[in-house]
């Protein structure tokens, strides 16, 4: 198992005390407490206004302050002790901010988690047990009847919609400015169909950057509209086109064009599919390929990160992907998508990294006969 550095000192050994194992132990036991109770400390500004008040203050000010009242004040407060999120003394009963609080306020990718796991995926999480027992995203079904979340995107509600979307596009968007400069740069592509494309984000910023490109993106037909509607009075708009694609079913092939595009463009999307499927788009964006055509695939790779609370955010997605998204996915280690790649005919030709957040890029070639 391939393991970066940081993940080979966590992952390898068992350090903490057994003290510190049975911290841990009770902390999972009372995770979704923990989770609500910090959730509402943020709601509330709690912890912005202790941020500002370096010198702390009392449970009564804060109760006034965030128009709490005392029993809410002394149930969070005390719950945040114990989670870590603040402190107090002794001596003046003053409340202050700890480094996990500090972090929780104004780290945007926790503050973008928060809001995912609570707006998407809490409710759904319930039937994980059943989820991967069955293979499908039971937990998706109090949104909707939707075989896959991706069919329902234009239909959550607006709250949910958010979230998701602040989600994907957090994580996706700190990457695009190397990306772009890897994809166009370094390899002059001009032509590039965008698979997954969802609102035209990237094809948007593609024909931005390079005034020669043009894009067609990939893509459910519900999407398309979307994009559409999206890119509208945007610069480039005119270069970038829409092809509606069901790319679960094996039998619709990627558009057949009569100059090859120079780049087929994945980001954070096979990650959305089964390894078996995963494999099919792949053969089928092979035989769309020419001679010099590459597949730029952006990927999250869990075992590929420099810090491990990286590889936590995207192990515990994978779960996301299990209870709601579609039951079958995951984000994936170097193993498994190379091994994808390969069955799909197809190799690695080089990989770029570390971008944004924690993203790598592996350029992917046609094997040579």
């Amino acid at each position: 198992m391939h393991l970066s550095p940081s993940l080979q000192d966590c992952y390898t050994t068992d350090k903490l005390s057994a003290r510190e194992a049975q911290r841990l132990a009770e902390f999972i036991a009372w995770g979704p407490a923990i989770f609500e109770a910090s959730r509402l400390m943020l709601k509330y500004g709690v912890l912005e206004l202790l941020r500002d008040h370096d010198e702390g203050l009392t449970r009564q000010q804060i109760a006034g302050q965030c128009h709490l009242s005392d029993y809410a004040a002394k149930c969070l407060l005390e719950a945040s002790l114990s989670i870590g999120t603040v402190l107090v003394s002794p001596d003046t009963d003053r409340y202050t901010l700890s480094k996990t609080g500090w972090f929780l306020l104004n780290d945007p990718a926790t503050r973008v988690n928060v809001d995912f796991n609570h707006d998407v995926n809490y409710e759904g999480w319930f039937h994980l047990d059943e989820s991967l027992q069955e293979g499908k995203p039971v937990g998706l079904r109090h949104f909707g009847p939707w075989p896959t979340i991706y069919e329902g995107l234009s239909s959550l509600p607006s709250q949910v919609q958010k979230s998701w979307f602040g989600f994907d596009h957090f994580y996706s968007d700190s990457s695009f400015d190397e990306a772009l400069h890897i994809v166009f740069d370094q390899h002059q592509v001009r032509s590039l169909y965008d698979v997954g494309g969802n609102t035209g984000k990237w094809a948007l910023r593609c024909v931005d950057y390079c005034a020669n490109a043009h894009v067609t993106v990939l893509d459910l037909p519900q999407q398309i509209a979307m994009m559409q509607e999206n890119i509208k009075g945007h610069n480039g708009a005119d270069r970038i086109a829409g092809y509606g694609i069901n790319l679960l079913d094996n039998a619709q092939a990627f558009p057949q064009q009569a100059t090859a595009p120079d780049a087929i463009w994945m980001s954070q999307f096979l990650d959305c599919f089964s390894m078996p499927q995963i494999v099919s788009i792949l053969t089928r964006a092979r035989r769309s390929m020419g001679a010099n055509t590459r597949i730029y695939i952006m990927e999250t790779l869990w075992d590929r990160q420099k810090y491990e609370p990286a590889t936590l955010c995207l192990t515990m997605t994978s779960l996301y992907f299990a209870a709601l998204a579609n039951g079958c996915s995951k984000m994936y280690s170097t193993e498994d998508l190379t091994q994808c790649i390969n069955d799909a005919g197809l190799e690695v030709e080089t990989i770029h990294e570390p971008l944004g957040q924690g993203h790598s890029i592996l350029v992917v070639k046609s094997k040579q006969p």
